[in-house]
């Protein structure tokens, strides 16, 4: 079943425009890559898709019923998460007041603070301690067990391995197959084409705010894909 289908999606900061025309879906259980450069659209498309920039209703449709432009409030008691770019940890929370305002208001599922911890052990011995203390890459896993706390059925992941240690790159992929393997729906930025590509069942690249490319990863040459990513 189709539960995440773009259409013809344009998007504007001001008279800026940022989108143009894109169409995208996503299967239930899928893991869909999203790749492009710096400045590609990557992030403004998450952002609009989860309801924080205004487009038309039938841009974009949740399990078939048009949402575009729905408060993100709405689309998150509907399923749609957020895990944004950045992390934005609450600073004056520990880790664990930080997981519990994602379960604010968490839809019905599997996701409990328990299961939380024992997917991010290392969340669990610091959850008495403020979020802003942790490493980058645990800060991310905080960011994602957050988002795991509201129990969606999509999950957005925006640059999920930005400015991270190899090795910690490699055990945040390693969630993602767990969260995956329990049938979220996922839809990853990341500009770390040899790590998501293995991942997916669905790419799409971004260039200039369009759609360069999308296949399956195993249709998909290192040729295609550099030619779509640089435009050369």
């Amino acid at each position: 079943m189709t539960l995440l289908s773009v259409r013809g999606l344009s998007a504007f900061y001001g008279s800026f425009q940022a989108l143009f025309d894109i169409s995208l879906e996503a299967e239930e259980g899928e893991t869909v890559a999203v790749i492009g450069a710096n400045g590609a659209g990557k992030t403004t498309m998450l952002r609009t898709i989860a309801g924080v920039l205004p487009v038309p209703a039938s841009a974009v449709r949740f399990e078939g019923a048009p949402v575009g432009g729905r408060p993100a409030h709405e689309l998150v008691d509907r399923g749609i998460v957020l895990v944004p770019e950045g992390r934005r940890i609450f600073p004056s929370l520990t880790v664990e007041e930080n997981l519990r305002v994602g379960a604010y208001r968490a839809r019905p599922g599997r996701w409990t603070l328990a299961r939380v911890y024992a997917l991010f052990p290392r969340l669990a011995e610091r959850s008495r301690q403020p979020g802003t203390n942790l490493s980058g890459g645990e800060q991310q896993m905080l960011a994602i067990g957050r988002g795991l706390m509201a129990n969606p059925r999509l999950l957005l992941v925006d640059e999920i391995s930005l400015g991270l240690a190899p090795l910690v790159v490699q055990e945040l992929y390693r969630v993602l197959r767990t969260i995956a393997g329990e049938g979220t729906t996922t839809l990853v930025v990341d500009q770390n084409v040899s790590q998501i590509l293995p991942l997916a069942q669905r790419v799409y690249c971004l260039r200039k705010g369009a759609v360069s490319l999308e296949g399956r990863p195993a249709e998909l040459t290192r040729a295609r894909i550099a030619a779509a990513y640089f435009g050369v």
